[in-house]
């Protein structure tokens, strides 16, 4: 007889299903009490594991020894997408996880999307956070227990500690990551493909806080400092939205729409994370300098309230592993202190690379995340749908009683209509948003392309 499968999380309640759509409710939060006083009241989630992980060593003479002891250790250089990875697991974005991942963790991380806990308990990880190295380092390490990890410029960055390095099976590793290894999967190819046939995994001493000096470390706060921030607005409530794009009208109505749900059902404060990518993505994305010079205008034009949003990095790289991958961008939220996750239409998803459609279904985002493993904790908010409403000329929730009147603005198209300095419908995008998108893609043209035209309004 076949085992049963386990129910939809209590959190979730399907209301409606039909061929086409889920609908969720919300029917218990378990982060939220009542005070005496009868008002909703709600402390940060704790982290996976119960405790936040942060792998810096701290200032001082501690930190100097670490410097002087990985100068006699065994060097593994890392990429900057290596760096990235290293800067997840310092902050504890990956908590419990105490370091790059040993064997045990990568399996488990391949085949179950979780790691198990000593006691018992389980916690989700979805994607493997591994160090991959050749055939040279491997030899150069020898029966070394620990190595260093150093920068481009061979600066020493880390101390990798009681190490195991074990083979590196890329197509396996593809193939359950992305469910499938079809050419063209850029994470792949800038991080995988070219990398060592060796994993070398061990716990992490980081000699100082990763930054970048890029303009942008102001908003790179790790979890300890988002949720110092949470608890310095009083709030109640914490709900995240990832995006690798620039925020349009459509997200905004979104965002104003979950915070409006969140104070109905009785919370008091609760304060978005406007959170986008900050590590690798691929080379059609808008970079995160431009996307956060159109977020701050976002912010400057009021189409989100300053004083209830809080705008920062989320350090991790992009794998473009759909349904897998959300999973990560949620379990790393909970570490930062949300109880609300809002998931969008093909989260983490991109385009098939050799066929014309989607890598993968639109809605198995939204639905794995209501049965994933470890996530039983955090309320997941499905994304409704937004188009333009050409009779109320603004960005709205479709109706599908009058279908005829919505037009969806794709991220092709807006990129195409920046591209081409043409203007978007009145209210798709506030003005000074847009500006920054014409901008950005301006500045792709050589400057000896470049010909005299007339602003576009906006």
């Amino acid at each position: 007889m076949a085992a049963r499968l386990p129910q939809t999380p209590n959190r979730f309640q399907t209301l409606q299903v039909s061929r086409k759509t889920s609908i969720y409710r919300i029917s218990s939060a378990p982060a939220r009490r009542r005070s005496p006083g009868g008002r909703i009241s709600c402390s940060l989630i704790e982290p996976d594991g119960g405790k936040l992980v942060e792998l810096v060593v701290s200032d001082g003479p501690a930190r100097d020894a670490r410097r002087r002891e990985a100068m006699g250790c065994p060097r593994v250089r890392l990429s900057r997408t290596d760096v990235e990875w290293l800067q997840v697991l310092s902050e504890g974005w990956a908590s419990p996880l105490r370091g790059f991942m040993r064997e045990a963790e990568f399996l488990q991380t391949l085949h179950f999307n979780s790691l198990r806990l000593e006691d018992g308990s389980r916690v989700n990880m979805s994607v493997p956070i591994v160090l991959a190295i050749d055939d040279a380092q491997k030899r150069a390490i020898g029966d070394h227990h620990r190595v260093a990890l150093v920068d481009s410029n061979d600066r020493p960055l880390a101390i990798l500690n009681d190490i195991e390095i074990y083979k590196h099976n890329k197509e396996e590793r593809i193939a359950r990551t992305w469910g499938t290894t079809a050419p063209g999967l850029p994470y792949v190819d800038e991080a995988i493909a070219n990398a060592g046939n060796w994993l070398i995994g061990g716990d992490l001493e980081v000699i100082e806080p990763i930054k970048y000096h890029d303009g942008l470390d102001q908003y790179r706060l790790s979890p300890a400092e988002l949720r110092e921030e949470f608890s310095r607005r009083n709030a109640d409530a914490v709900f995240a939205f990832q995006l690798r794009n620039p925020v349009h009208n459509g997200h905004a109505l979104l965002m104003t729409d979950t915070r409006r749900r969140l104070l109905e059902m009785g919370y008091k404060n609760p304060i978005l994370l406007l959170h986008p990518l900050g590590g690798y993505t691929k080379a059609d994305d808008v970079p995160l300098s431009w996307r956060m010079k159109q977020h701050e205008k976002v912010l400057e034009d009021g189409v989100l309230n300053p004083e209830t949003t809080v705008v920062a990095i989320f350090p991790s790289p992009m794998h473009y592993a759909g349904p897998t991958e959300v999973q990560w961008h949620a379990k790393a939220r909970i570490n930062a202190g949300a109880n609300f996750y809002i998931v969008g239409r093909d989260p983490a998803g991109m385009s098939h690379p050799t066929e014309k459609r989607d890598l993968y279904d639109a809605d198995h985002g939204k639905k794995v995340l209501s049965m994933a493993p470890g996530l039983e904790r955090l309320n997941i908010l499905p994304f409704r749908v937004a188009a333009y409403d050409k009779k109320q000329k603004k960005m709205a929730f479709f109706d599908p009683s009058r279908p005829q009147d919505f037009e969806f603005i794709s991220g092709t198209k807006m990129r195409t209509l920046a591209r081409n300095r043409e203007s978007p419908p009145d209210g798709f995008m506030c003005p000074g948003g847009w500006e920054v998108l014409v901008e950005y893609y301006d500045s792709l043209v050589p400057a000896e392309d470049k010909k005299p035209r007339e602003p576009v309004p906006v």
